[in-house]
């Protein structure tokens, strides 16, 4: 290898975000950013050596990757996104049943469709109010 020239470390970093649109997760990104870094200091010094370069990207990699995870939330199960938990924004809505709940489990109508539910036992038509949410069932009480 005789030298890295500043575009190598460019298209490096490139292929490094397409990995990153393309694989799950977010360490990719970090590595790529540090490719960029590293191409823009060969192409501000070009007279650094390719083992220098290397030493650079790598230091810049660690550092990167470091301050990703000093930064990034301590428990990702805080971070809300509302993504796939419909269910939420009925916490505390009135609705009625379209079957009777029997032995603990029913149906009520939920805006445009009909959710399962699980509650004390009542019949159909009665107003139930959403107290808590397990996975795709609402657990309601009586209104």
């Amino acid at each position: 290898m005789d030298a890295l020239v500043f575009w190598h470390w460019w298209v490096l970093g490139f292929g490094l975000l397409i990995a990153e649109i393309l694989l799950p997760g977010t360490f990719c990104l970090w590595l790529g950013l540090a490719a960029f870094v590293t191409g823009a200091a060969a192409w501000l010094i070009p007279s650094l050596h390719w083992q220098v370069e290397v030493v650079l990207f790598a230091v810049l990699s660690f550092a990167a990757v470091g301050l990703w995870f000093r930064f990034r939330p301590a428990d990702r199960e805080q971070v809300e996104h509302g993504l796939n938990q419909r269910g939420r924004g009925y916490l505390g809505q009135v609705f009625v049943l379209v079957e009777p709940i029997t032995e603990g489990v029913g149906k009520a109508r939920v805006e445009d469709g009909v959710w399962r539910v699980q509650g004390p036992d009542l019949p159909v038509g009665a107003k139930v109010k959403v107290v808590g949410i397990e996975g795709t069932t609402l657990r309601v009480v009586a209104a």
